[in-house]
């Protein structure tokens, strides 16, 4: 069954936090846009169409396409300067890769010193063609981070004008509430989709609920093993999401996006794109949502055990 998605399709906006960065309800992932093949108008084309269907947000980091993804996309910008006043720019930092484009780096590390932050800011901003990025998010967890220094940094580039709203990716609920206690954090950017749940039950979801802080979700799809994954527990999932997508008469995707939007931590899922045809399957999971019941089968198919 193929379903048709609504002509007057338009993605929601929502407040990731008080006082925080207004977003797309489904954010355009830019990870892999170093390889959709896209030239510079091209790629303008792209920005329009999401724009179009209220899909205003953009996820970057410094290291995407070996850390090429930016500077790609700042080349739209650079060709249609009013594009950036109409979306919301994230990216993040604390991760250096070994790359021929850092041949100072002799080993992967993570460095979220305040040197270092401020110093990929710049070079993101100069990359993105613009003076100010949205959103800001520490990439991962560092064993040496410094929860003060951290702090300090990103109340210096608030100051600066050239970052509005911070937040971090991939933390504990701990890791979380210490720098939040020091400085307001919008976000935690994680992984979760019916074949990664565990953030639902370590007490990420539980603690930023608490907080009234929205998530971002990287992979909800769980990079395609939901398309395309050969085990069983894969298999039966599939069938199980395909059978309520059928009754509803839904995109299989979209039935996966509303599952997790469901949450009462209002997680504002990725995709990671390049077909605007596949990034209004996700907006569309945006106009309805689940039974109960429904919604409890997916999750025994994810786990493959009943609830308690």
């Amino acid at each position: 069954m193929t379903a048709v998605l609504p002509a007057d399709l338009f993605c929601p906006r929502v407040s990731t936090r008080s006082h925080g960065p207004d977003l797309s309800r489904i954010v355009a992932g830019m990870w892999r846009m170093g390889e959709w093949g896209m030239s510079a108008e091209q790629r303008v084309a792209f920005i329009e169409q999401c724009i179009a269907l209220g899909v205003t947000s953009f996820d970057h980091a410094d290291i995407y396409g070996n850390y090429g993804v930016e500077g790609l996309f700042g080349e739209a910008l650079r060709l249609q300067p009013s594009l950036r006043d109409r979306i919301e720019l994230i990216s993040k930092c604390g991760i250096k890769l070994v790359s021929p484009q850092r041949p100072q780096h002799a080993i992967q590390h993570y460095d979220t010193s305040a040197a270092h932050i401020v110093a990929s800011v710049e070079q993101s901003l100069r990359q993105l063609h613009t003076d100010r990025l949205d959103l800001l998010l520490i990439h991962r967890p560092d064993p040496l981070m410094e929860f003060d220094e951290i702090a300090a940094a990103f109340a210096a580039l608030r100051q600066a004008g050239k970052v509005r709203h911070f937040g971090v990716s991939n933390f504990s609920r701990h890791q979380f509430e210490s720098l939040n206690r020091r400085i307001e954090l919008a976000t935690n950017q994680v992984e979760f989709s019916p074949l990664h749940t565990t953030p639902m039950f370590d007490e990420t979801f539980d603690g930023l609920q608490d907080l009234d802080v929205a998530p971002m979700i990287w992979s909800p799809l769980a990079g395609g093993r939901l398309f395309a994954s050969s085990d069983d527990n894969a298999d039966h999932l599939r069938l199980v999401i395909k059978g309520i997508a059928d009754a509803l008469n839904q995109p299989f995707a979209s039935v996966v996006f509303a599952w997790i939007m469901q949450l009462p931590c209002r997680p504002v899922p990725l995709t990671g794109t390049g077909r605007i045809e596949a990034i209004a399957v996700a907006v569309a999971g945006t106009r309805f949502t689940l039974s109960r019941g429904d919604w409890f089968a997916i999750l025994r198919a994810a786990r493959g055990h009943e609830v308690a």
